[in-house]
């Protein structure tokens, strides 16, 4: 058994059974892997894939506790690299942080600064996608920790610390009747077309709940994946723009007259995840405390023990 043959176990299982795909992920040959496998199915005695003819269709019983075994040796293997790297050179690395657009464009800006000049050593590295995508790269490793409002709660294998709480506010273009409304109402809202966020992005449920219960059927028009998208189509005149109070920039944004929806709203929260059991270099630490002031590095290493799973804001 060897450390090669636990990688290629994972990448098949993260490429749901497709070995073609695995081996392209791993710059490998398809009968290569194979080969790998089958050697570590006899010395192991026990079957971990259930196949038909060639294709893996399922992982067997057994396979599933080999396969979380070799993802612990694995990540075990990294946290021996993070100390190593952590004593030998404590400012110096990499920190990957996997995100969405309304983090990465108008949350992280200011925090990155402030990391960056504490940190010029380390280089940074955004990955943007939808929240899913982010708890997949944390959860996967790709990425050292996580940002998003939606989904991180779902992966099992973060652990994930609750860090502000935001609403929403209506963008409309200059002198909309709207402007003109002493408190916006969700009735006086939805009679006009709406653009907003993409179901799976920014708190989209929270709206949509709000609508629900009044029993009212908003009229959305467009939907984006980006806060800035939104705003260019309501400056089309494409309908009035729902979006996080985040998204409003004064300086900016002075073609539009921002209204308060904070009260028509249930509000969200931001939350930052971390693989579970993973070893943490200091500027890490470091970030996290940066990005939410009220988890230091003992409160960051309980949660990561399991003491601290009920945090709420």
């Amino acid at each position: 058994m060897n450390l090669q043959q636990l990688r290629y176990l994972c990448a098949i299982v993260d490429h749901g059974l497709n070995v073609s795909a695995a081996a392209e992920s791993l710059f490998t040959s398809q009968p290569g892997i194979s080969k790998q496998i089958r050697q570590l199915e006899d010395e192991l005695g026990v079957p971990i894939f259930i196949r038909q003819g060639k294709r893996l269709t399922t992982l067997t019983a057994g396979g599933e506790v080999i396969v979380a075994s070799a993802r612990r040796a694995l990540q075990e293997l990294n946290n021996l690299r993070r100390i190593g790297a952590e004593f030998k050179s404590e400012d110096t690395g990499t920190l990957a942080i996997a995100t969405t657009h309304l983090q990465a464009r108008y949350v992280l800006p200011p925090v990155l600064k402030r990391f960056a000049e504490r940190y010029p050593k380390v280089r940074l590295l955004l990955q943007q996608g939808d929240p899913v995508q982010v708890g997949k790269q944390t959860a996967s490793g790709e990425a050292d920790l996580g940002i998003a409002t939606e989904a991180l709660n779902e992966f099992s294998e973060l652990v994930t610390l609750p860090c502000y709480t935001w609403n929403r506010c209506v963008l409309v273009p200059k002198g909309h009747p709207l402007s003109k409304v002493q408190s916006l109402t969700l009735e006086a809202l939805v009679k006009y077309p709406i653009v907003t966020y993409h179901a799976a992005f920014t708190g989209r449920a929270k709206i949509d709940a709000a609508f629900d219960a009044k029993g009212l059927e908003p009229n959305v028009v467009l939907t984006a994946l980006d806060s800035d998208v939104i705003k260019t189509y309501v400056e089309l005149g494409f309908g009035v723009g729902i979006v996080s109070m985040l998204a409003f920039d004064p300086e900016r944004d002075t073609q539009f007259d921002k209204i308060d929806a904070g009260h028509l709203f249930a509000s969200s929260t931001a939350r930052l995840g971390l693989r579970r059991g993973v070893f943490l270099r200091g500027f890490v630490y470091d970030f996290i405390t940066m990005f939410a002031p009220q988890f230091d590095q003992s409160a960051v290493e309980a949660a990561l023990r399991g003491e601290a799973e009920s945090y709420e804001l």
